[in-house]
């Protein structure tokens, strides 16, 4: 398996069965082009079977963090490592970037993310709630 940084929409298209949906050629170009954003494919074969999105979050009296926005693994390859190989590569790039930390939500009965997340070396720290905001027009 190798892990790559994705940096041309082919590369995101190539990858949209990994995603929730197809992948949008606009809000792909606009993520790929942020230097705080970041999308790391694995691939098998050069075939694409996992990837890991994050965003850097930078606050005056804090510094700047990475947020693990989105981790997905194709059914064919999960329990073989490579969500959390994902979730390795994009702490150390985190640390590389200078981030003092990295976080990420998700629901509680989500055992296997969090299996996964704990494996790579997350540990639970408090209690967190979700609050959303949807928009119709989210382009």
């Amino acid at each position: 398996m190798e892990i790559r940084r994705a940096g041309e929409i082919r590369e995101v298209v190539a990858a949209e069965h990994l995603f929730d949906g197809p992948a949008r050629v606009g809000a792909a170009e606009r993520f790929l082009h942020e230097s705080g954003h970041h999308l790391l494919i694995a691939y098998v074969a050069e075939r694409p079977v996992g990837m890991i999105t994050g965003v850097e979050t930078t606050h005056p009296d804090k510094g700047t963090e990475m947020f693990l926005y989105e981790l997905s693994v194709d059914p064919a390859y999960r329990r073989r490592g490579v969500g959390g190989s994902l979730v390795r590569a994009l702490a150390e790039l985190a640390r590389d970037r200078g981030c003092y930390g990295m976080w990420v939500g998700t629901e509680r009965d989500n055992t296997a993310t969090l299996a996964t997340y704990r494996g790579a070396g997350a540990t639970d720290e408090e209690d967190f709630v979700a609050l959303t905001w949807s928009f119709r027009n989210h382009d």
